[in-house]
């Protein structure tokens, strides 16, 4: 994502990687085919699927479905293998990046979510045109079919907004990341029009750091924070291909303390809805 996830490029939602189930699944379909001769090409037009759905599958990131199993089998032998195998067979959490799968298990039972962006709206913030518009200007370029995917999984991630309404969600982004343009100006409104509407109930807060705010403690990054109904609390950082759960007490708190600093700093809520519709208007 980037707001990995939240993204993919940020939020921690770049192209996930796939499961172990799939990828033992998948090297296990290789070898049976190559030792049976067969290029992908060949073994396609055996099992009556496409040599990119062969790829996908040997690749592990595709889930073979009955008659792909049914009909891999008929071609390599019919030893019950593959059919055993399948049985095993588990998607992961498709849409989401294997280092943040485990801050992302957290999130669902949290009490209390608070995050600070300075690279891009937070995945739980995002329009599906911002998300998309991110996922495809990821590197590597993220393939066509996994585009529904990945912004499957960013809806999902975003009904935590309304199906936990007494969780608190705070938001604090810097303004310049609302001013970065990406399609056109109906786009851009549309993505304001969705932050506005995502951060409008009673448990979402939404602050903005403006441009003439001044150097604060949370610049080393972006940080996200929640405590657990046992009052464990815990952090995630995010940078270049990889991402960190924080369980260790201090380091959580002293960045609790950078958080709660900047939040002072920030504008209000109200003064925050309130620049975010003047740039709308600006566009």
């Amino acid at each position: 994502m980037t707001d990995s996830s939240d993204g993919t490029a940020c939020d921690g939602e770049r192209e996930p990687g796939p499961s172990d189930s799939l990828r033992t699944f998948g090297a296990v379909v290789q070898a049976l085919r190559e030792h049976a001769g067969l290029s992908r090409a060949d073994f396609g037009a055996r099992v009556r699927f496409s040599r990119h759905t062969v790829e996908s599958v040997e690749l592990g990131r595709r889930m073979p479905d009955e008659s792909f199993v049914e009909r891999a089998e008929e071609a390599l032998g019919n030893t019950g293998a593959l059919r055993k195998a399948a049985g095993h067979l588990t998607r992961g959490e498709a849409g989401l990046a294997t280092w943040f799968r485990r801050w992302a298990r957290l999130e669902k039972v949290a009490v209390s979510l608070c995050t600070y962006e300075c690279r891009l709206v937070p995945g739980l913030l995002q329009s599906e045109g911002y998300a998309r518009a991110v996922f495809e200007g990821t590197i590597p370029v993220v393939p066509d079919e996994r585009l529904e995917e990945l912004a499957a999984a960013r809806r999902q991630r975003q009904r935590m907004l309304y199906e936990r309404p007494t969780v608190p969600f705070s938001f604090i982004v810097e303004e310049h990341v609302f001013r970065r343009r990406f399609g056109d100006a109906s786009q851009m409104r549309n993505m304001f029009d969705h932050v506005l509407e995502h951060s409008g109930p009673r448990n979402v807060r939404l602050q903005i750091v403006p441009l003439e705010g001044e150097l604060h403690a949370c610049l080393d990054g972006p940080v996200r924070l929640l405590e657990t109904a046992e009052g464990r609390r815990f952090a995630y950082s995010e940078g270049q291909q990889n991402g960190r759960l924080i369980s260790d007490v201090k380091e959580v708190s002293l960045l609790q303390q950078r958080y709660d600093t900047l939040r002072s700093q920030a504008l209000n809520p109200k003064d925050s809805r309130d620049l975010l519709e003047r740039l709308r208007g600006e566009l």
